[in-house]
């Protein structure tokens, strides 16, 4: 019997064709437009299932599915899947972070040039015929000590690229695996007093679970001794608004860049979160993107790629356990 696999999100054109390994004895059924009712009702007849986003993988959803052995996610997220049902199932898990840190290394430190250099409001104001140069006086990125709070994939390749800068990098991390000897060459580990202490850019690269929800809160960011500018990159949810708007009117936060928030579909805020956003939305010193950072056209295609390979290996390995 082949290996069924369901595909329900687009997924880049290069994915099949990486995927071809008449070896596997492989049924592939590509099936990104289906809605996420049908695709959960199909559920049942697979081996494998590979999506981005189409579907929240929760007990409920996964127990629809008693054959099912394997999950790849074509991204770097997994705060929409049970991870502690996927274990008590022994179902296997995949996923790309490796295809996009670039990307997201990459856009965080345009966030930070962005805010430390005023790029947005100077552009605003010159199509204003305001031509104000001492008011838009910036800060050099090099003179800065950047706080990275998590140092997985993310985290470690911002910290390769920021040491092109010449920026002092201080990396926190609860899992001190992250810190090896090839990841120690970019940043100082150190705890989160320390990095409290003595950050001057603090940016969050750490996963969402329920334990994490809302966990910046506004006792986390009263900690930074010094006024910091922050970035998020990360996940929305991790991040509390309205604690960061105090923040800002209280100076604490110098300047904020978010390219997630708590809740991204914007046409389903609910009153309080209307109010807030129409807040942070007006706020120069707030820059704000729509989840690109990890968007790029090159992510695109390497998350594709690193999700085939593993996806092949882990086929291999199992067939090999078979003979």
């Amino acid at each position: 019997m082949p290996f069924k696999i369901l595909i329900i999100d687009v997924l880049h054109h290069s994915f099949e064709e990486l995927f071809a390994a008449p070896d596997l004895d492989l049924q592939i059924d590509y099936k990104p437009y289906l809605s996420p009712a049908e695709a959960e009702n199909m559920l049942k007849m697979y081996d494998g299932l590979v999506l981005r986003s189409k579907l929240k993988l929760t007990e409920r959803v996964l127990q629809k599915a008693p054959q099912l052995r394997l999950i790849a996610r074509a991204g770097a997220g997994l705060d929409e899947i049970d991870l502690s049902y996927l274990a008590a199932r022994n179902i296997k898990l995949l996923h790309a972070p490796e295809g996009n840190r670039d990307a997201v290394a990459e856009h965080t430190i345009g966030l930070m040039l962005a805010l430390l250099h005023k790029i947005v409001a100077a552009d605003k104001q010159v199509r204003q015929y305001l031509w104000q140069r001492e008011a838009n006086r910036g800060i050099e990125l090099g003179s800065q000590t950047v706080g990275i709070i998590g140092y997985g994939n993310m985290g470690q390749t911002l910290a390769r690229k920021l040491s092109g800068f010449g920026t002092k990098v201080l990396a926190f991390d609860k899992n001190e695996a992250a810190f090896t000897s090839q990841s120690l060459q970019w940043a100082q580990a150190v705890d989160f007093p320390t990095l409290q202490a003595k950050a001057d850019i603090v940016s969050l690269h750490f996963p969402l679970d329920e334990r994490n929800k809302n966990s910046v809160n506004a006792a986390y960011l009263a900690g930074f001794r010094k006024p910091i500018f922050l970035i998020n990159t990360a996940r929305g949810e991790i991040l509390n608004t309205q604690a960061l708007l105090n923040a800002l009117e209280l100076g604490k936060v110098a300047g904020a860049a978010l390219d997630v928030l708590e809740n991204e579909q914007l046409e389903r805020l609910t009153p309080a979160q209307k109010k807030s956003y129409q807040a942070l939305f007006e706020r120069p010193d707030v820059i704000l993107t729509p989840h690109v950072a990890g968007w790029t056209h090159q992510s695109y295609r390497r998350i594709n790629e690193v999700l085939a390979l593993k996806i092949k290996a882990y086929l291999k390995e199992e067939k090999e356990k078979r003979s």
